[in-house]
């Protein structure tokens, strides 16, 4: 994937949800991932040319795991003119050794979220964007079918009113396997993921599953996706489809 068509998309997801207004400061969460790099880089080219003028920070969550080196996200960031804060936490010790959770998914999920909600605000922004792509959003789907019995997925823009931030999920229409052909394209230094389940997880199975029924049943992901988008799911804004 090339940068003109990551930002093609990004801007499609941008307008049709409305997620960037006039003034707004954005608070790119990093975890050194490509999914979160490829939206750094996506939110610096839309910068450039959108009619709303806004200004990117970048925030990375460090959970404390031991040889995680975030300085090429650093170097990255400083290339790119983008200021760079890296909040240290103990969150990896709490869940592993204090508490020994053997499903922390959900537990270090909020934890991060509210350590990078807090930092947003200490810079002085009012949104933060997510990197959760368009397999995550239907991966979501799927584990909320199977094991919530309800028809969710998380929204593209999200307003949290006791931290007073509006969350916006740019990347929703960008397919991970675009992601990684832009991760290889233009070498984005991808930091290795420390935790011990990454790969075991819940999201795992979902991620297989949904590769499983469309290798079966060609084009049931984009089926899945178009349902959530037209599925009028609860927290989800009105949807402007933008012809340009």
């Amino acid at each position: 994937m090339t940068l003109q068509k990551l930002l093609s998309y990004t801007r499609k997801a941008v307008d049709e949800y409305t997620m960037i207004e006039d003034g707004d400061h954005i608070a790119v969460g990093i975890s050194g991932g490509k999914d979160s790099l490829a939206l750094l880089y996506a939110l610096h080219g839309l910068k450039r040319f959108y009619p709303n003028l806004f200004e990117l920070s970048a925030v990375t969550v460090d959970l404390g795991y031991e040889k995680c080196n975030f300085s090429p996200v650093a170097e990255l960031a400083e290339e790119l003119k983008v200021p760079y804060k890296i909040v240290k936490t103990d969150i990896a010790h709490i869940l592993f050794e204090e508490r020994k959770e053997s499903n922390p998914c959900s537990l270090c999920a909020k934890m991060r979220k509210g350590a990078l909600n807090q930092a947003a605000r200490s810079m002085g922004c009012n949104k933060v964007a997510y990197a959760h792509h368009k397999d995550d959003i239907i991966e979501t789907m799927l584990l909320s079918l199977l094991f919530e019995g309800r028809f969710y997925s998380f929204s593209p823009k999200t307003y949290l009113d006791r931290m007073d931030l509006t969350v916006i999920r740019p990347v929703m229409f960008v397919e991970e396997a675009e992601i990684i052909g832009f991760k290889n394209k233009y070498g984005l230094p991808v930091i290795t993921s420390r935790c011990p389940i990454d790969g075991y997880t819940k999201r795992q199975y979902a991620k297989e599953l949904v590769s499983r029924l469309n290798y079966e049943h060609p084009g049931a992901k984009q089926r899945m996706f178009t349902a959530i988008l037209n599925g009028k799911i609860e927290g989800w804004p009105e949807r402007i489809p933008h012809i340009r």
